[in-house]
């Protein structure tokens, strides 16, 4: 059964081959949990993601770990593959952009 969590971005830090992103993750019923998701500067520099998305890729990694494990995932540190970053790029690509060169084809 899954209880009710906060997860909260605390702040990042920008290291010589990674960012660090900082999460609180907080439950009624235990003491706050920190986790730290990295993102490789590489994916940064060959635009896999943009540097104000990086917190919510992080997130949206962190919330997918904590509905794995039941909110008690195994480890506290992450790195985001490049998997993730296509994962969280097809899943935020607006649906009318997805779709707009199917409709405009079928009006032709």
């Amino acid at each position: 059964m899954s209880r009710e969590i906060l997860v909260q971005f605390v702040k990042f830090e920008a290291k010589a081959s990674v960012r660090e992103y900082i999460f609180m993750v907080k439950e009624a019923s235990g003491d706050p949990r920190e986790f730290i998701l990295t993102i490789s500067n590489e994916a940064f520099n060959a635009r896999l993601v943009r540097y104000q998305d990086g917190p919510d890729v992080c997130s949206a990694k962190l919330r997918q770990e904590l509905a794995a494990y039941g909110n008690n995932p195994p480890d506290t540190r992450y790195l985001i593959t490049a998997a993730d970053l296509e994962d969280y790029r097809t899943s935020h690509t607006p649906r009318s952009a997805r779709h707009s060169f199917g409709k405009l084809h079928e009006e032709s």
